[in-house]
């Protein structure tokens, strides 16, 4: 907290001796050394009875008494000259703090101390240090009224508990890395309960690679995978199709400029059926971004058509090897998330209601799991996902308050432009960098921040670091954190388990904390391990079932997930399409309906009787 330098004055008295019960064991060594951001401070090993205390060790936190305020510093060093180690009396050490800021009491009687990051008067030379007093601990991290939750204990003094302000957290982006075992996920389940109860307004969308967060949130999550995925292929932006349809491999410009101009026709003919193919030019016009619905079938026609004019016979090649594309895309059975449904019709409502829960019926939790998925498939699924999100905060005005949370992110963020997904990057940089104006938030969980993005880590203001060994990784952290604090990263190598050192605008000062112990079930990842257990106890491995989910054999669905069950061989556009069905003449069963048109209207010629 800052505060005017003359608003507060310390009080008069010794800051060791106000009361008898206070003894001379408090008052530790004298400052022999300082500079302007540091001090050294000469003391002994042992106390006045000769024994060796545990007064002095790395991470403690003391002050530093000047009359009228309190300097308050972190012990990162200790240690002697000579190296050397006497049995007979004291022996001298030299202990070397980093000053962080100074405490002064309040004004009125028995207002709590005040704590400013700002020094005015520094240590001069033999001015006393002692142990910091449990209310000056408490004045070091205090939120001044913002509001806050609980999220753990300091790892100083297990008393006081360790808040962050939850509103600046989220609203600010946070992140959180850690060597893989630290217990990051569990740190993420921790601050996910502690957001949902603090905002109960929050949606919150998880990208999930390793499928374990569902069953650490069954009260509040939903579970979305491929087999309950419903995302239409024409809600994808140009290049988010282009890169279902490409795969990785490297785009061909003009295949894509037969896409952006023949996929507005498709739509067109999809609202319009009696347009053909004439498109009207104007404010209202459709392009190859709009989330339109069209069929694919509709869009191979326009290919076919195309390919049958004479002015097109160069470009034959080209528009054959896109209709392949498009056929091969729409018969893998990993994109039939995208292409399951035999009816098109406008479902956007009921898809981005059920994914981003509106309303959200007292679960504002949705987990995509991503486990099993191509990398691919994920590239696009996440860059639509993170699009809409930002898209949906933006037309809100405010109103829907979206936490986007990415999990591993360095996989579809990385540090090298050609290892991602351009698409996705842009989405999750507009999010980081413009999604604090319209309610849209971002959480970063990450193993090695030295390979995710520079420019969306910087967008991080507030960031729990646990234990980090890679001198890269500790780089990327130390280039975050405040230059008072620099020395605190000294322990990042040796944290235990559920320790995390906590910077930036959700605390009030560098915080070395330790988070609460969830519960045994709401640890994620532990029904997976309890099944495991089991699978280990019981019969051998199921080859069969492994096979099975190995080759990715679709089953057949009772239901489709968003949309109305209605007849299979009925479209959007025929008159009679929520009516009851009528006698229809049987369709060829060797005909392929998977593109939506009825088989009268494409590939064969009617019948004359």
């Amino acid at each position: 907290m800052f505060v005017e330098r003359e608003a507060s004055v310390g009080e008069l008295t010794s800051q060791e001796r106000r009361n008898a019960e206070l003894n001379d064991k408090r008052i530790l060594g004298n400052v022999v050394q300082c500079d302007g951001a540091r001090a050294t401070i000469s003391a002994y090993a042992e106390d006045t009875e000769g024994a060796v205390t545990g007064l002095w060790t790395v991470g403690k936190m003391i002050s530093i008494n000047l009359g009228a305020t309190r300097t308050v510093g972190l012990v990162y060093a200790i240690g002697k000259s000579d190296r050397a180690w006497s049995n007979e009396g004291q022996n001298p050490i030299e202990v070397s703090i980093e000053l962080i800021g100074e405490v002064r009491d309040g004004i009125d009687p028995g207002a709590k101390p005040v704590f400013d990051r700002g020094i005015t008067t520094y240590p001069h030379i033999g001015a006393i240090a002692h142990r910091i007093r449990t209310r000056d601990l408490q004045a070091v991290y205090d939120l001044a009224g913002r509001h806050s939750v609980t999220i753990g204990s300091l790892s100083q003094d297990e008393s006081i508990d360790a808040k962050i302000a939850i509103d600046d957290t989220l609203a600010r982006h946070f992140a959180i890395v850690g060597t893989t075992g630290v217990g990051k996920s569990t740190a993420v389940s921790l601050l996910l309960r502690k957001s949902i109860e603090a905002r109960p307004d929050l949606r919150v969308l998880i990208l999930d690679p390793h499928n374990e967060f569902a069953a650490s949130l069954p009260e509040y999550c939903v579970k979305v995978d491929s087999k309950t995925l419903d995302l239409p292929f024409w809600m994808f932006r140009l290049e988010e199709f282009t890169e279902v349809l490409f795969r990785g491999r490297e785009i061909v410009p003009e295949e894509v400029d037969v896409l952006r101009d023949l996929i507005p026709v498709a739509k067109n003919l999809y609202r319009n059926p009696s347009s053909g193919s004439y498109i009207r030019r104007g404010s209202d016009a459709l392009t190859a971004d709009t989330p339109v619905p069209y069929r694919i079938a509709d869009l191979i026609k326009q290919i076919d058509e195309r390919m049958g004019l004479l002015e097109s016979k160069n470009d034959r090649p080209t528009l054959r090897s896109l209709k392949t594309r498009i056929e091969s895309a729409a018969a893998d059975p990993r994109y039939r998330f995208m292409f399951n449904s035999r009816l098109i019709e406008d479902t956007i409502h009921e898809t981005i209601g059920n994914i981003f829960r509106v309303p959200h019926h007292g679960r504002p939790v949705t987990c995509f799991e991503m486990a099993g998925m191509p990398s691919e498939v994920v590239n696009s699924v996440c860059s639509v996902l993170a699009r809409l999100a930002f898209d949906l905060a933006l037309w809100s005005e405010g109103r829907l308050k979206l936490l986007l949370l990415c999990e591993e992110a360095h996989r579809y963020m990385p540090a090298d432009a050609r290892l991602g997904f351009a698409p996705t990057r842009h989405a999750l940089s507009r999010i980081a960098k413009e999604g604090r104006k319209y309610g849209c938030y971002l959480g970063v969980v990450t193993q090695r921040p030295g390979e995710l993005d520079p420019t969306i880590l910087s967008q991080c203001s507030t960031f729990f670091a646990m234990r980090l060994a890679n001198e890269q990784d500790q780089a990327i952290i130390r280039s975050a954190i405040a230059d008072s604090s620099a020395s605190t990263l000294a322990f990042l190598s040796s944290m235990g388990q559920r320790e995390a050192i906590a910077f930036g605008e959700g605390v009030a000062t560098t915080m070395r904390l330790k988070f609460e112990k969830l519960p045994q079930e709401f640890i994620p990842g532990t029904s997976q391990r309890e099944q495991s257990v089991a699978a280990e106890e019981g019969n051998d491995v199921d080859l069969a079932m492994i096979v099975e989910r190995l080759r990715n054999v679709p089953k057949p669905q009772q239901s489709m997930a968003f949309a109305e069950t209605v007849d299979s061989s009925r479209q959007a556009g025929d008159a009679d399409y929520r009516k009851p069905a009528a006698a229809r003449l049987p369709a060829d069963e060797d005909f392929d309906l998977r593109y939506g048109l009825k088989p009268a209207t494409f590939g064969i010629r009617q019948q004359n009787d």
